[in-house]
Protein backbone atom coordinates (compact mmCIF):
# COMPACT_ATOMS: atom_id res chain seq x y z
CA UNK A 1 0.00 0.00 0.00
CA UNK A 2 2.83 2.40 0.78
CA UNK A 3 4.20 2.10 -2.76
CA UNK A 4 0.79 2.84 -4.25
CA UNK A 5 0.38 5.94 -2.10
CA UNK A 6 3.79 7.22 -3.17
CA UNK A 7 2.97 6.49 -6.83
CA UNK A 8 -0.27 8.43 -6.46
CA UNK A 9 1.50 11.39 -4.85
CA UNK A 10 4.10 11.47 -7.63
CA UNK A 11 1.31 11.30 -10.21
CA UNK A 12 -0.51 14.24 -8.64
CA UNK A 13 2.63 16.38 -8.55
CA UNK A 14 3.55 15.53 -12.15
CA UNK A 15 -0.06 16.10 -13.24
CA UNK A 16 -0.06 19.58 -11.69
CA UNK A 17 3.18 20.48 -13.42
CA UNK A 18 1.90 19.02 -16.70
CA UNK A 19 -1.26 21.14 -16.39
CA UNK A 20 0.83 24.29 -16.01
CA UNK A 21 2.91 23.37 -19.05
CA UNK A 22 -0.18 22.79 -21.17
CA UNK A 23 -1.79 26.01 -19.93
CA UNK A 24 1.35 27.88 -21.00
CA UNK A 25 1.35 26.08 -24.35
CA UNK A 26 -2.26 27.07 -24.99
CA UNK A 27 -1.99 30.62 -23.64
CA UNK A 28 1.44 31.55 -24.99
CA UNK A 29 1.80 29.54 -28.20
CA UNK A 30 -1.49 28.30 -29.64
CA UNK A 31 -3.80 31.22 -28.83
CA UNK A 32 -1.47 33.92 -30.23
CA UNK A 33 -1.20 31.84 -33.40
CA UNK A 34 -5.01 31.74 -33.63
CA UNK A 35 -5.46 35.44 -32.86
CA UNK A 36 -5.29 36.62 -36.50
CA UNK A 37 -8.07 34.18 -37.36
CA UNK A 38 -10.25 34.93 -34.31
CA UNK A 39 -9.60 38.66 -34.22
CA UNK A 40 -8.75 38.61 -30.51
CA UNK A 41 -5.74 37.49 -28.51
CA UNK A 42 -7.49 34.98 -26.24
CA UNK A 43 -10.87 33.41 -25.75
CA UNK A 44 -11.05 34.90 -22.25
CA UNK A 45 -11.85 38.32 -23.72
CA UNK A 46 -15.10 37.02 -25.24
CA UNK A 47 -18.16 38.10 -23.24
CA UNK A 48 -21.75 39.26 -23.67
CA UNK A 49 -23.47 41.89 -21.56
CA UNK A 50 -26.69 40.40 -20.22
CA UNK A 51 -27.85 43.19 -17.88
CA UNK A 52 -26.73 45.99 -15.59
CA UNK A 53 -26.61 45.77 -11.82
CA UNK A 54 -28.00 48.30 -9.32
CA UNK A 55 -24.78 50.34 -9.41
CA UNK A 56 -25.04 50.67 -13.19
CA UNK A 57 -22.15 48.33 -13.96
CA UNK A 58 -22.65 45.80 -16.75
CA UNK A 59 -23.24 42.17 -15.83
CA UNK A 60 -21.16 40.15 -18.25
CA UNK A 61 -21.52 36.54 -19.30
CA UNK A 62 -17.88 35.57 -19.85
CA UNK A 63 -18.22 32.52 -22.05
CA UNK A 64 -14.68 33.00 -23.40
CA UNK A 65 -13.06 31.81 -20.17
CA UNK A 66 -15.17 28.65 -20.38
CA UNK A 67 -14.11 28.07 -23.99
CA UNK A 68 -10.46 28.62 -23.01
CA UNK A 69 -10.75 26.00 -20.25
CA UNK A 70 -12.38 23.50 -22.60
CA UNK A 71 -9.63 24.08 -25.16
CA UNK A 72 -6.93 23.53 -22.51
CA UNK A 73 -8.68 20.34 -21.38
CA UNK A 74 -8.75 19.01 -24.95
CA UNK A 75 -5.03 19.71 -25.39
CA UNK A 76 -4.27 17.96 -22.07
CA UNK A 77 -6.45 14.97 -23.02
CA UNK A 78 -4.80 14.68 -26.44
CA UNK A 79 -1.32 14.92 -24.92
CA UNK A 80 -2.07 12.26 -22.31
CA UNK A 81 -3.60 10.01 -24.97
CA UNK A 82 -0.46 10.24 -27.09
CA UNK A 83 1.84 9.62 -24.10
CA UNK A 84 -0.17 6.62 -22.84
CA UNK A 85 -0.42 5.17 -26.34
CA UNK A 86 3.39 5.44 -26.66
CA UNK A 87 3.94 3.78 -23.27
CA UNK A 88 1.59 0.93 -24.20
CA UNK A 89 3.41 0.47 -27.51
CA UNK A 90 6.71 0.11 -25.62
CA UNK A 91 5.21 -2.51 -23.29
CA UNK A 92 3.76 -4.61 -26.12
CA UNK A 93 5.92 -7.62 -27.12
CA UNK A 94 7.43 -7.66 -30.59
CA UNK A 95 5.03 -9.21 -33.14
CA UNK A 96 7.61 -11.71 -34.47
CA UNK A 97 8.99 -12.72 -31.11
CA UNK A 98 9.00 -16.48 -30.58
CA UNK A 99 6.83 -17.78 -27.77
CA UNK A 100 8.67 -18.29 -24.49
CA UNK A 101 10.18 -21.73 -23.99
CA UNK A 102 8.19 -23.68 -21.38
CA UNK A 103 10.07 -24.67 -18.25
CA UNK A 104 10.91 -28.29 -17.50
CA UNK A 105 8.13 -28.39 -14.91
CA UNK A 106 5.57 -27.19 -17.43
CA UNK A 107 6.72 -29.81 -19.96
CA UNK A 108 6.42 -32.60 -17.38
CA UNK A 109 2.97 -31.41 -16.32
CA UNK A 110 1.86 -31.33 -19.95
CA UNK A 111 3.14 -34.90 -20.44
CA UNK A 112 1.25 -36.07 -17.34
CA UNK A 113 -1.90 -34.35 -18.56
CA UNK A 114 -1.57 -35.98 -21.99
CA UNK A 115 -1.10 -39.42 -20.41
CA UNK A 116 -4.18 -38.96 -18.21
CA UNK A 117 -6.39 -37.84 -21.10
CA UNK A 118 -5.39 -40.91 -23.20
CA UNK A 119 -6.72 -43.36 -20.59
Amino acid sequence: MKGSVIDLAVGVVIGGAFGKIVASLVGDVIMPALSPILGSVTFTDLAVQIATNAAGKPVMLRYGAFLQTIFEFLVIALSLFIVIKGINRLKRPAPNAPPPVPSRTEVLLQDIKDLLTRR
